[in-house]
Formats: C-alpha cells, sequence, structure tokens
C-alpha cells in the first residue's frame, strides 16, 4: 500500500470525527491515566450531583446542569441528567456501570443503547461535598479528546474547593486551563 493510500483512511477517519468533537479540545496522544478514587464506595455517590465547572461538551450548552444517580435493583446505575436550554428544562436517562469490580471508581455511562459506555472515572470525592470526574476518549492512540467536571451536592462551592480541584486535575496530566464554570443561577423555578 503505498503512502499517500494509507494516509486517505485516516484522513477520512479525521474528518468525520472532528466535527463531533468541535466543542473539546484534541490532545496528542493517547488519554492519560490519573489516579481514581481510593476503596471508592458507590452506594455513597449516589444521589444528586450538580456540575460546578467543566472542560466544554458540546452536549452540555445549557445551564443549571446537574446529574442524579440510584442504583437499580440489576446492579446497574440509573442516571438522570437534566439542564436548562432555551428556557426549557431538558432530560436525558443513561444507564452506567462498573467497569472493573476490583477498580469501582472506574465507572462507564451510556446516555444510548446503540453507544458504547464511555469511561466516566471518579478521581476524587467526599461524597458530600465535591467529586471530580474525568472521561476521555482515545481515538486511534493518536489523539485523545478528554472531559472533566467538579460537581458539587450544592449549586456552589467554596472557590478554594475548585482551585484544590483544578489543580488534582493538573497533576494528573489532564489540562484543565479551558475549564469553565457552570452556570447555576436561577434554577429553583425548574425543579
Amino acid at each position: 500500500m503505498s503512502d499517500s493510500t494509507m494516509k486517505l483512511p485516516l484522513l477520512l477517519v479525521l474528518l468525520f470525527i472532528l466535527p463531533l468533537i468541535r466543542a473539546q479540545v484534541p490532545h496528542w496522544g493517547p488519554c492519560p491515566e490519573p489516579a481514581v478514587q481510593p476503596s471508592f464506595i458507590l452506594k455513597q455517590f449516589m444521589g444528586r450531583w450538580f456540575e460546578i465547572a467543566k472542560l466544554p461538551a458540546q452536549f452540555e450548552r445549557g445551564r443549571c446542569i446537574e446529574s442524579n444517580f440510584t442504583l437499580t435493583p440489576g446492579n446497574s446505575i440509573r442516571v438522570v441528567s437534566s439542564e436548562i436550554l432555551k428556557g426549557e428544562l431538558r432530560k436525558i436517562e443513561g444507564i452506567g456501570v462498573v467497569e472493573d469490580i476490583k477498580n469501582p471508581a472506574k465507572l462507564g455511562i451510556t446516555y444510548s443503547y446503540v453507544l458504547p459506555y464511555s469511561p466516566y472515572w471518579i478521581m476524587s470525592t467526599d461524597y458530600v461535598n465535591y467529586a471530580l470526574v474525568y472521561s476521555c476518549t482515545d481515538i486511534l492512540r493518536l489523539f485523545h479528546v478528554d472531559f472533566a467536571w467538579i460537581l458539587g451536592r450544592t449549586r456552589t462551592l467554596p472557590e478554594a474547593t475548585i482551585e484544590t480541584a483544578r489543580q488534582t486535575f493538573a497533576d494528573n496530566n489532564i489540562d484543565v486551563s479551558r475549564m469553565i464554570g457552570s452556570k447555576q443561577q436561577g434554577c429553583e423555578k425548574f425543579f
């Protein structure tokens, strides 16, 4: 196979994938492998979490973003995520699973029966105030697209907690220079 013939499939893949990730920033190389919460207790993580800050994500464009996690009788996790977009409450329901029983902080979540589970790794949490979540998709080991969230049990967190969270991401080779605060004001009338 000639050099130009080999480049054509790669170019086609990139042309197909890049529009899907336009809000994200691709990084060269494979996904980093950050440390996750040791001795993670899934049951304590369940409940309502509010998005405090995030790396920009094409699928999250609204405000008042939150997710509610519930254990199901079949040992999966029901995930209901919501946001206010254009003055309207929008909800989507997904399924979460523990991908490796030996490492329960590495969850997988999907919002579609036809799509595979996406990583949803709990890097750090105290279960009652904050959680740091990371997700990364590796594209042919050439580059990766990642997502990072700072979550809170309330709609706001102290600035010191947010800065500590950002430093935790940075210490794990996750670029959070584009992280933005989430809008959690004026949400009460919708919930």
